[in-house]
């Protein structure tokens, strides 16, 4: 349908607790978002029907504008062309009933069962186990694994093309013993993807055939040095939709619900998981701009990070979810996998043990809870920094470059026990680092948000920080894969809230030492000189929109960008926050001693002016 024919679109998410709904109208011969309903989803009991959710938060637009968007009976929403109600077009997300949950299958742990886990991840789906002919479990134990787990969906690659027959059908043996029963839907079989060595395809047909709903795709790793992850993708999308979501609760209403008229015609428009929704968005500002970009989604439960950067000059995009790192219902897990010390390290105050226990105990207790107090709030941030923190190691481990293939090795390898892919994510060369979630998207003064990326990833050398506003990533996913110029006018303008640059010298000196020198030249004519010293941070203000031609001259083995010690011209954008300067140092040390460590926090945290002054006095 052509741009112009499509003025009005209702988009909705359906979260594990909430629904979300916006309208995005052209006006002005743009694409802006208008406004946002919200409501509880009610995919499980008493309602069990997704789509009373979704009325409810369409009807609260309905109420705000004054205008109709269900049909006559309130039972649908209304798409045609009828200028003075509905829509022109309805599309959604889901993860509600717990999402796309898969388990993958692989010959070789390291190397395409990892391909098979980043094929998934980038659909969307929750990778709740890795099976592996190597992964040192015992035949029965993988059996029970995947009967215990009871996926939505299975993903079986194995070998290249032309390769060892043999251990691919053993993992079809195995998935065979295991006869996996859905979790939605009675009587109907299992999906499982094959896209693994073609000469195996007909033997992992004789033994899956008849359990299961059985697809063949390419081969995701045809040969060695090249993964081909896109056929996987497309099929994993398809199979929920046709399988999973249409045998939960209400799904089958929501899917007929989706589409546009074409002409006379009806075209559906397919149901996406939230997250590889998020993910098509993050692909596109990344491939419209020509630029590396990071974006994380920290939930209540789960974390996931994206990024695309490049490998042998293609760009790459992964997804990773930390399943247990979360805000509510997985704080718990977050004091776990971090250590007491490392949460405690981010307090800028003096406090008990015990009393940090206790508090993260309460949230798991009552996870929907949100801070009432600046220490309250303090202390959340100081968990939200080490979740991230997490989410990230674990991404590096996953964005890596292919494994298994002949690279060139130097005298110190052959030392190594292992061969492992050299991670893809690289702090220095991002351009674009976007949060989301409630406590980034909700952080009371938008420098926190600005002082937990910056804590937590660690940026280097030049970054633009971003928020996104009110969560919508998810909607303008699917609408990038219908109308891409709408999605990009409203992820640019409504969406993404640019906090500004940091500027984040790599390289460590004595403090107060001098880092970098920038010349700023600003857009009134006048120029600025401006010291960047080791140990200090602060906030050059800057507009939104507002650019200055920069250079950035670092000290002797400090690299900024350009290399050590080399100059950088750049054009540093302003923000709501203004332009960060973080000279911390890369990498970045905390002081040992309780005292120091209070006192720099607190003096990072005023530079910024990320908590009001009487929280200094907090802990005394």
């Amino acid at each position: 349908m052509a741009d112009k024919e499509i003025t009005r679109i209702l988009a909705t998410d359906c979260g594990s607790t909430t629904t979300k709904a916006i309208l995005i109208e052209k006006r002005d011969g743009e694409y802006r978002l208008i406004t946002r309903g919200e409501a509880p989803t009610t995919v499980e009991a008493p309602a069990e029907d997704v789509t009373k959710g979704v009325l409810n938060a369409v009807g609260e637009i309905e109420d705000l504008l004054g205008r109709q968007f269900l049909t006559d009976d309130k039972e649908g929403i209304f798409v045609g062309d009828d200028p003075t109600r509905g829509v022109d077009i309805f599309m959604s997300t889901s993860s509600a009933g717990g999402g796309l949950q898969m388990t993958v299958a692989g010959v070789v742990k390291s190397m395409t069962g990892e391909s098979a886990q980043r094929a998934a991840l980038g659909a969307g789906a929750i990778v709740m186990d890795v099976v592996a002919s190597n992964d040192g479990r015992l035949f029965h134990e993988k059996v029970a694994d995947i009967r215990r787990l009871r996926p939505d969906m299975i993903l079986q690659s194995g070998g290249i093309d032309g390769g060892t027959v043999d251990h691919v059908v053993e993992l079809a043996q195995v998935i065979r013993a295991a006869d996996p029963k859905p979790r939605f839907g009675v009587g109907y079989k299992l999906p499982v993807i094959y896209a693994g060595n073609r000469d195996a395809a007909e033997e992992v047909e004789k033994e899956l055939g008849d359990i299961a709903a059985l697809k063949v795709v390419p081969n995701i790793r045809p040969v060695l040095e090249k993964e081909n992850l896109g056929p996987a993708r497309d099929t994993i999308h398809e199979l929920f939709m046709e399988h999973v979501m249409a045998q939960a609760p209400g799904y089958s209403k929501l899917m007929q619900w989706a589409g546009h008229y074409v002409g006379s015609e009806w075209e559906n428009v397919p149901i996406m998981p939230t997250p590889g929704a998020v993910g098509k968005l993050i692909e596109m500002v990344a491939s419209t701009e020509g630029i590396h970009v990071m974006g994380v989604d920290i939930g209540g439960a789960t974390t996931d990070v994206f990024s695309v950067f490049d490998s042998e000059g293609q760009p790459v995009f992964n997804r990773t979810v930390s399943a247990n790192l979360g805000m509510s219902y997985s704080v718990s897990n977050v004091l776990a996998s971090a250590g007491l010390e490392n949460v405690m390290r981010w307090v800028p105050f003096r406090m008990d043990e015990a009393d940090l226990r206790n508090r993260i105990r309460n949230k798991m207790i009552r996870p929907t809870t949100v801070p009432q107090t600046l220490e309250e709030l303090i202390i959340e941030q100081a968990i939200a920094r080490e979740a991230l923190r997490l989410a990230l190691v674990q991404h590096r481990e996953l964005a890596v470059g292919l494994k298994g293939v002949a690279q060139e090795r130097t005298i110190g390898d052959a030392f190594e026990q292992t061969q492992t892919g050299v991670t893809l994510v690289n702090m220095m060369s991002l351009d674009l680092l976007i949060g989301s979630g409630g406590v980034l998207s909700h952080a009371p003064r938008r420098s926190q948000a600005a002082m937990l990326l910056i804590d937590s990833f660690l940026p280097e050398g030049v970054t633009m920080l971003a928020v996104d506003s009110i969560f919508m990533m998810p909607q303008l996913g699917v609408l990038s894969e219908v109308l891409p110029r709408a999605a990009t006018e409203v992820f640019d303008k409504d969406c993404l809230i640019r906090l500004g640059s940091c500027v984040a010298p790599a390289g460590t000196g004595r403090d107060g030492q001098q880092a970098a020198a920038l010349t700023m030249h600003m857009s009134d004519g006048k120029s600025r000189e401006i010291s960047i010293e080791f140990g200090r941070m602060q906030v050059i203000p800057l507009g939104v929109g507002e650019k200055a031609r920069t250079v950035i001259r670092p000290a002797k083995g400090v690299d900024v960008g350009a290399g050590p010690g080399k100059h950088l011209e750049v054009d540093l954008e302003g923000g709501v926050v203004g332009v960060v300067l973080d000279g911390r140092g890369r990498p970045f040390v905390l002081p040992q001693s309780d005292s120091e460590r209070v006192k720099k926090l607190q003096e990072w945290a005023t530079a910024l002016s990320a908590y009001p002054d009487k929280f200094l006095s907090l802990g005394r």
